[in-house]
């Protein structure tokens, strides 16, 4: 019968004078004949090392016999994919697992096994949120030209060039990589490489042995929907899923960000305007008039975020979650690529369509800025000059 060594908690035969693991006396006679020194391990079980002097976390590591020496000696490695534990018995828990199934530890992984493996650790170890999961796994889609190539046969050049021709296939075209997703792969791989001399798939990080160019690219500018393109969004504003998001950013001026953190709280559908706003001083909780042309699109939006229990006025319909950059950003792409308009589009191009509709019907500048949140530097306007939410609905209701 096995019972558990109170000491290291790992099994031991109930006739046992003392535990064969780490000879704590398991009989009440056999008192003194604890030891300080750890039992040999059987021939052939493996190795446990602890590094001392260096203040390490994890200081024991674990070797896995795989032969002999002409002499007789035992030929050991580390064991993989992780080798160095916290404590004597982690280590010899990994060993007692490798010898019940042992397997090939000459045996490399793929690239892509490799990212498989650090995501799973990663997100999980530092609890990341939904948007960085997705920023990395969007990233790492970029990279299928060294997805099948081994870990151990990856080197700078092969790195480098999957960043400098990053691309991705969507929707028939091939879409490359922006200057930000270049960075962010780069961040990518030097955590996974992080990750593999860690765990001794590779005894060197090479992702961290260059950097990459900053790009001479001109920052690509924000530009309005047409006449035919507006038109077509509000024609199909009850067919394609979410069109009616971008209509309602499109005649309030929000930032993506400040769409999607709408309260509902701060939705007064009676009074007809909303409160919110992020990023400066001047954007920070100001009120933007609802134009009487995106209200029945606000109420529907109101009235399902009241039925969800969300305290947010836009959601993902599916689950009633809110949305995260990344995810606004796909819908707004589905939305654009679905009506066929330009490919170019931004959600940033709401904001710009609003401002351009606001100059063309003759909206007061000083409407404007406050609207859309920016900074009045006239001393007599943001001093001396009393504006009220009457006056900025007036101002709105020019939009046609």
């Amino acid at each position: 019968m096995l019972i558990i060594c109170p000491e290291c908690k790992l099994q031991a035969s109930d006739k046992a004078l003392i535990c064969p693991h780490c000879g704590y006396p398991l009989k009440k006679y056999a008192k003194n004949s604890k030891s300080k020194r750890r039992m040999k391990l059987p021939n052939g079980f493996g190795q446990i090392y602890e590094i001392k002097n260096r203040n390490l976390r994890n200081p024991f590591r674990a070797m896995v016999t795989v032969g002999k020496t002409d002499e007789g000696k035992p030929i050991c490695k580390s064991l993989k994919p992780k080798a160095y534990f916290k404590t004597y018995n982690e280590a010899y828990a990994a060993l007692m697992e490798y010898n019940q199934n042992p397997y090939d530890l000459s045996q490399s992984i793929t690239m892509n096994d490799l990212y498989e493996k650090w995501s799973k650790e990663h997100f999980e170890r530092n609890k990341s949120s939904s948007s960085t999961v997705e920023s990395y796994t969007s990233s790492w889609k970029y990279c299928t030209s060294i997805y099948n190539i081994e870990v151990r046969n990856i080197r700078i050049r092969h790195l480098r060039n999957c960043i400098e021709n990053a691309s991705v296939q969507k929707n028939g075209f091939e879409r490359k990589a922006t200057p930000g997703i270049k960075k962010l792969i780069k961040v990518l791989f030097n955590l996974m490489f992080d990750y593999a001399v860690e765990y001794e798939i590779t005894d060197k990080n090479y992702a961290r042995e260059f950097s990459i160019k900053e790009s001479k690219e001109p920052v690509k500018s924000h530009m309005a929907f047409t006449d035919n393109e507006m038109s077509i969004m509000w024609e199909n504003v009850n067919r394609v899923p979410y069109t009616d998001v971008i209509l309602i950013q499109c005649y309030s001026g929000w930032r993506p960000q400040e769409m999607y953190l709408l309260e509902l709280k701060n939705t007064d559908i009676e009074k007809g305007f909303f409160q919110g706003g992020i990023k400066t001083k001047a954007g920070k909780n100001r009120i933007v008039p609802i134009h009487q042309k995106i209200m029945p699109l606000v109420k529907k939006r109101y009235e399902e975020a009241e039925r969800l229990g969300s305290k947010y006025l836009i959601n993902k319909t599916e689950d009633g979650t809110n949305f995260t950059y990344h995810q606004y950003k796909k819908m707004f792409t589905n939305v654009i690529t679905t009506l066929n308009l330009d490919e170019r589009h931004l959600p940033h191009d709401c904001r710009k369509q609003f401002v351009t509709m606001a100059k063309k019907y003759n909206v007061d500048e000083y409407a404007i800025k406050y609207i859309v949140g920016h900074t009045i530097t006239d001393i007599t306007e943001k001093t001396y000059t009393q504006r009220n939410v009457d006056w900025l609905k007036s101002e709105m209701e020019k939009i046609k």
